[in-house]
């Protein structure tokens, strides 16, 4: 298995961050603190404005302006995956950088989640583009007010270190989430796999005043618990999850099944 390696001299690292909550979100501004914890090449390229929910989308039918707003921070009008891909092939093209951190999101990114997430997507176009890659979101409960930052400060320098440290597989990124608790109150880091949630018919109809009917995207529909050693699991324990994602979507079993339909001979690509 091919794994990425990063030197040993980690505040020699070049890291760019990224988001989808926009450039001057105050979750970018705490990964950068805890960027430059590890190394002073850090550089931000996010969206100018927020992006939440876009998924892994590209802009294709609009131009992408890249707009520097301060010292090694850049916004671009488009999505987070455009941003990451102006800032390894546009930014910082003459000497790319050795990861990117996308993050920190203002909600989690759990479970089915991590397709719709634009704080996932950052770090699956890094991941795509050779770049390795580390997402994170810190958990909020929507009817308060306060988001627990200081947990994200205080807890991953060293969950960042002890990745950077080990590696991890190629085409695969790391998808950070932690729970709504301060510092005190987290009960560990648990390595997870993505759990499983019923997405639920989640539209709101609302009548609008000067006539026609409109729609929101409400809220998921009351869960039972995450299923253990899922990542869902780990952020309701109140432990910090840690999951690798793997961008290879083949379900190799399935297509073993589906192989003996056409009468097909199958290739183990899985190495």
């Amino acid at each position: 298995m091919s794994m990425y390696k990063f030197p040993k001299r980690l505040d020699k690292l070049r890291i760019l961050i990224s988001n989808d909550d926009g450039v001057s979100a105050p979750g970018i501004r705490i990964m950068q603190r805890i960027a430059k914890e590890i190394s002073s090449d850090v550089w931000i390229c996010a969206p100018m404005n927020e992006q939440s929910g876009s998924g892994h989308s590209l802009s294709l039918r609009k131009p992408l302006w890249l707009k520097k707003i301060s010292t090694r921070r850049y916004a671009v009008e488009g999505t987070p995956s455009d941003s990451v891909l102006m800032g390894i092939h546009q930014l910082l093209k003459k000497h790319k950088p050795d990861i990117v951190l996308s993050g920190v999101n203002r909600g989690s990114n759990l479970g089915e989640f991590i397709s719709y997430s634009g704080t996932c997507a950052a770090a699956m176009e890094a991941t795509l583009l050779g770049v390795p890659a580390i997402a994170v979101s810190q958990q909020i409960n929507i009817q308060e007010k306060g988001v627990p930052w200081s947990t994200s400060e205080f807890y991953l320098p060293n969950i960042f270190r002890s990745l950077l440290k080990k590696g991890w597989p190629k085409r695969t990124f790391i998808n950070v989430n932690l729970p709504n608790l301060e510092p005190n109150d987290i009960r560990g880091i648990e390595v997870t796999s993505m759990g499983q949630r019923n997405m639920g018919d989640s539209l709101v109809e609302q009548l609008h005043p000067l006539g026609g009917r409109y729609y929101w995207i409400g809220s998921l529909p009351e869960q039972p618990p995450g299923k253990k050693g899922t990542d869902i699991s780990a952020v309701e324990e109140g432990k910090i999850s840690v999951t690798p994602v793997d961008l290879d979507f083949t379900n190799y079993s399935a297509m073993k099944s589906l192989a003996t339909t056409f009468n097909q001979k199958t290739y183990d690509n899985t190495g």
